[in-house]
């Protein structure tokens, strides 16, 4: 099937950029010996598996279904994060798991030596109280009251028996410098508890896939930790992995006018590319400009009922029409993991682009997708 056969809206995989992605990210690994695992929270589409699997050394969850999706999918390193585990789930994250960090000390005493018992290895998050986002505290593990890790105040070095690594994720899309200047805190505050541990987790929002992004002073710090105190190093990056290799097929529904310029389009902000909102930014279209850089401005917006359902404003050389398709880039990230089917949007097809430009739909949704969820 061609591009321009594809349903709309559908979301396209490129298998060829993801390979180009993988190669980056195992270039790290095999110059360096840190392992990289994908972070599911970020894209988890199985039908990829098989070929990170190649270059990548397992996947990371959020809590027992990403965890039996690694496992299962996957069948490689399995490690597993929560802020707090269900009691009810815990021997099941115990059996598929390799490496468990716990959030707090009183998890990691309600849990520890029975993880132990099954021969898993234990961690514990930290937090290092080192922000260096700007403008997206949402996205800021580090921001004040965050929920996420132990705070230097709380550390309690006399519980440390049995954990064998410490794990921080401070980062969200931001380059290496912003890794260096959180290792120096977590350094300067944890740093005389190294010397007993195994191994580190650098947690994720790496973007080591992006053009910018200073991949020797990565390998700096990964080989610092190597070098100062004998640790493996683990880094479990999700954008990087499909960062700029999928696409977001849309058609135009209809035309309206209300003081500007207004395309209502088959795909939806707050369902279909929920970060638009949330972040918020704005998706790279194809062939479009910002709005006035071109002859002509539309506001794109989507079918549901949020008056906020709208991706941007964006400018063309030619007038829109009814049955247009568009194409927004970078969207095989944080969308099918996080799209939903409210005010009963249908769920775009799944596509997978491959090597020779062929593609196939490898997944289409539809009503009893909406109804399942509901009782």
């Amino acid at each position: 099937m061609r591009f321009e056969e594809l349903p709309t809206p559908c979301y396209v995989v490129d298998e060829r950029l993801v390979e180009r992605n993988l190669k980056i990210l195992n270039g790290v690994m095999e110059r360096t010996g840190a392992k990289i695992v994908l972070a599911q929270k970020a894209f988890s589409m199985t039908t990829m598996y098989p070929l990170i699997g190649k270059y990548l050394s397992g996947t990371t969850a959020s809590g027992l279904y990403e965890a039996r999706l690694g496992y299962e999918e996957m069948g490689k390193e399995n490690h597993v994060f929560a802020p707090a585990y269900r009691e009810d789930e815990m021997d099941e994250i115990i059996s598929i798991c390799d490496h468990i960090i716990f959030n707090s000390f009183s998890q990691l005493e309600k849990y520890k030596d029975k993880a132990l018992q099954a021969g898993r290895k234990v961690g514990l998050r930290i937090n290092p109280e080192c922000s260096t986002q700007i403008g997206h505290a949402i996205y800021d593990p580090c921001s004040p009251g965050s929920r996420f890790g132990v705070t230097k105040e709380h550390f309690r070095p006399e519980l440390l028996d049995g954990v064998s690594g410490l794990h921080f994720h401070t980062l969200c899309q931001q380059n290496s410098d912003d890794l260096e200047t959180t290792l120096n805190a977590f350094e300067e505050k944890f740093g005389e508890w190294l010397p007993q541990m195994e191994w580190i987790n650098f947690g994720g929002g790496h973007h080591i896939t992006r053009e910018d992004y200073d991949i020797p002073r990565l390998e700096t710090c990964i080989k610092r930790m190597q070098d100062n105190y004998g640790l493996e190093v683990y880094l479990e990056p999700g954008e990087a992995i499909a960062l700029n290799a999928g696409y977001l097929i849309t058609s135009v529904l209809d035309l309206h006018q209300n003081g500007l310029e207004i395309a209502i389009l088959d795909t939806s902000a707050t369902c279909h590319m929920p970060d638009v909102l949330e972040m918020p930014y704005r998706p790279p279209l194809f062939g479009s400009g910002e709005a006035g850089e071109k002859p002509y401005t539309y506001r794109l917006g989507g079918q549901t009922c949020l008056t906020g359902d709208v991706i941007g404003d964006y400018s063309f050389d030619q007038p829109l029409k009814s049955g247009d398709r568009l194409v927004f880039g970078d969207m095989a990230i944080y969308t099918m993991v996080k799209n939903t089917t409210f005010n009963g949007m249908p769920l775009p097809a799944i596509a997978v682009q491959d090597k020779d430009g062929d593609c196939r739909v490898v997944q289409q949704f539809g009503y009893q997708d909406f109804k399942m969820r509901l009782a």
